[in-house]
């Protein structure tokens, strides 16, 4: 293990983590329902197969509960037309412009749970990854397709999968062969059309891109596909009179969704709600296609301009969870879709409709679907961000305190009930204190009350941390540390390697040394001691000689959860594989298109640092040795592009994913 210039081995932090509480008996909000019923939602290409067991959205046997994860209705769904001008289509692309978010890696089996949790959700659209980036991504797009492509709830809902392309045709069937196996497949390829990006890094003529983009829709048609998304990217920057042309044609050559990318931030909502107005009115055969909106965050109005692209006409808006993304991130879906659940009704006249947009997305799924792109990502969100941050339902000032007991109105336009976030009474202070004689039923009342919905197995594993570290902690575990938990818990899944015992030894006049002992794959343990710098340095490197990795520790970070000396230590790695070692994790990267080392996030808690460290790096080393068993499983060969290919002819294009 080496340490990447610029990782810092930070220091336990002492800060108090406010978790000030309140129960809420106030109102959920209202939300919009379609006055008619549905029928059965039709397949793309032919009939949906009628499911032996529909999905269920609640089993809650509480009427006020059960309200809330009732499923809202929506228009059936057909590609290039929506038969409600005020409905809003929700577009998430989490698993592929989130996951390119530094440090953001997702194993399979979690970006599988993330696109079952955006169904439960009821998002339109799962752009599930990149399948031409590696056979890994290719393999994780084709499993959410199979699945959850597949997966029909009670009201025949059912998510369409999109996998993102090129304008080329390899890049184009490696995604149709990835999606294809899904109910609704749909195809999303981008070409860019600024003329920065069409000299600089296309070095394409405008004809010679209208022709690429015009024979790559034609391609995504000649294969089956009857839902293709074409994105100008760039569109932001790019001259209104050539993108009226370009859609016109890729109108014509078979695309049903446009979408308008402000790929740098740049726009002003004013700006880029006017660009959507202007593509409406001036693109030939507009009336044919849905218009959607992709804003990145970069001056931190990606939520106002998809707004204002659905004020001028857009009816898809894309977005990701927590809004992570490229550099600054995207519109974060729960801001745009708690937007116009509070403000759809009466905020958006003027474009097609009567104005009183709305979508279908469940809002008490928010909360727990943050909490696991959070975990998962190891990303976590600030504290004061809107809707899902750790502040957004909490008062310290006195004034405010009054104001929420004497109405929870006073201060609070929605309820944290209404995203799923259910505070409950033991937030009022009455509340059970959770200790060491806890039970499970106790631990796991008190999760789903801060928002975690836990299966079995996960419950079973964040118990037993919970009666590891309730032994040696006075006083109880308060909701911070519950969270540490089930975070130290959220690699376990692909868990190898097991830390079993560790000792270390450090000071003014010694050699900081360490002894630890792992449980392997085999169930045998093994124990090496090391030297190193300082008793975390030691630690690791006894860790690489056991497991035998070769990698690069590029970020360390540590905080203590709560206050106090026996304060509760969370600790986050962030690793890369050595280039050419024996980890070797190249993949190409969607934005460049050129090969990269993939990163591993892995994160540990404990009373202990030293323990706490060693399971953070412990559990980053677990994800890179799966991968790795995966893309050896998969025939991947030394570079990890397998068939990542460039455009024929040609060296790869210096293409970025919008």
């Amino acid at each position: 293990m080496r340490f990447f210039p610029g990782a810092v081995l930070a220091a336990l932090s002492l800060g108090a983590a406010s978790t000030a509480a309140f129960s809420s008996k106030s109102k959920i909000i209202s939300s919009r329902t379609a006055s008619s019923s549905r029928s059965p939602v039709a397949r793309v290409r032919g009939t949906i197969p009628t499911p032996t067991t529909a999905l269920s959205s609640s089993m809650s046997t509480d009427p006020a509960i059960a309200e809330l994860y009732k499923r809202k209705s929506r228009p059936e769904y057909i590609p290039g037309r929506i038969d409600d001008p005020d409905y809003v289509r929700i577009f998430d692309t989490t698993l592929r412009d989130g996951e390119q978010s530094p440090g953001a890696t997702l194993t399979s089996s979690e970006k599988l749970e993330i696109a079952r949790n955006l169904a439960k959700l009821g998002v339109d659209i799962i752009e599930a990854g990149f399948p031409i980036a590696s056979p890994d991504d290719f393999a994780g797009v084709k499993q959410i397709a199979d699945v959850v492509g597949n997966e029909v709830f009670e009201d025949g809902y059912v998510p369409v999968i999109a996998g993102l392309s090129r304008a080329n045709e390899k890049d184009i069937a490696r995604a149709w062969d990835a999606v294809k196996g899904a109910v609704r497949p749909r195809i999303h390829t981008f070409i860019a059309t600024s003329e920065i990006h069409m000299k600089s890094k296309l070095n394409k003529t405008p004809d010679e891109v209208v022709a690429i983009a015009v024979n790559a829709v034609k391609y995504a048609k000649s294969l089956g596909c009857d839902d293709i998304e074409f994105s100008p990217e760039d569109a932001g920057r790019s001259d209104p009179e050539f993108l009226y042309r370009i859609l016109a044609e890729v109108i014509d050559a078979g695309a049903t969704t446009l979408n308008i990318p402000d790929t740098t931030g740049w726009n002003m909502p004013w700006e880029f709600g006017e660009l959507i107005k202007k593509l409406r009115e001036n693109v030939r055969g507009a009336e044919n296609v849905i218009f959607s909106t992709h804003c990145q965050n970069d001056l931190g109005l990606a939520t106002a301009n998809s707004l204002s692209g659905a004020l001028n006409g857009a009816r898809q808006l894309e977005c990701t969870i927590n809004g992570i993304g490229e550099r600054a991130g995207n519109a974060s879906l729960e801001e745009v879709v708690m937007a116009l659940a509070l403000k759809g009704n009466e905020q958006f006249q003027g474009g097609p409709g009567t104005g009183k947009l709305h979508t279908a997305i469940n809002p008490v799924y928010i909360t727990p679907t943050s909490k696991m792109v959070a975990e998962y990502t190891g990303m976590k969100c600030q504290p004061h961000k809107a809707i899902v941050g750790a502040n957004a339902f909490q008062h310290e000032s006195g004034i405010h305190q009054d104001g929420m007991i004497k109405d929870k109105s006073t201060y609070e336009i929605m309820t944290p009930e209404s995203i799923g976030l259910m505070r409950g009474e033991s937030q009022s202070g009455a509340g059970i204190v959770l200790g060491k004689h806890s039970g499970r039923n106790a631990v796991g009342t008190r999760l789903r009350e801060l928002g975690y919905d836990l299966d079995l197995d996960k419950l079973n594993a964040v118990f037993a941390r919970f009666k590891e570290v309730a032994e040696k902690k006075k006083g109880g575990l308060d909701d911070d540390d519950l969270e540490s938990l089930v975070s130290d818990q959220s690699g376990s899944m692909n868990e190898l390697w097991k830390v079993t015992g560790l000792q270390a030894t450090t000071g003014l006049s010694g050699i900081p040394t360490a002894t630890v002992k792992l449980m392997g794959p085999d169930g045998v343990e093994r124990y090496v001691s090391s030297t190193g710098t300082g008793p975390v340095d030691a630690v690791y490197k006894a860790i690489d000689q056991i497991i035998g990795v070769d990698v690069i520790l590029e970020s360390y970070s540590m905080n203590s959860v709560n206050e106090g000396i026996e304060a509760l230590a969370s600790t986050r790695v962030v690793i890369v594989p050595t280039a050419d070692g024996p980890n070797d994790s190249a993949v190409m990267d969607a934005q460049t298109s050129q090969l990269r080392e993939k990163k591993f996030s892995g994160s540990g808690s404990d009373t202990d640092i030293i323990t706490s460290s060693a399971r953070a790096y412990v559990s980053a080393l677990n994800k890179l040795l799966t991968w790795k068993m995966r893309r050896m499983a998969n025939g991947a060969d030394g570079t990890g592009t397998q068939n990542a290919v460039a455009v024929d002819g040609e060296a790869p294009l210096v293409v970025a994913a919008n």
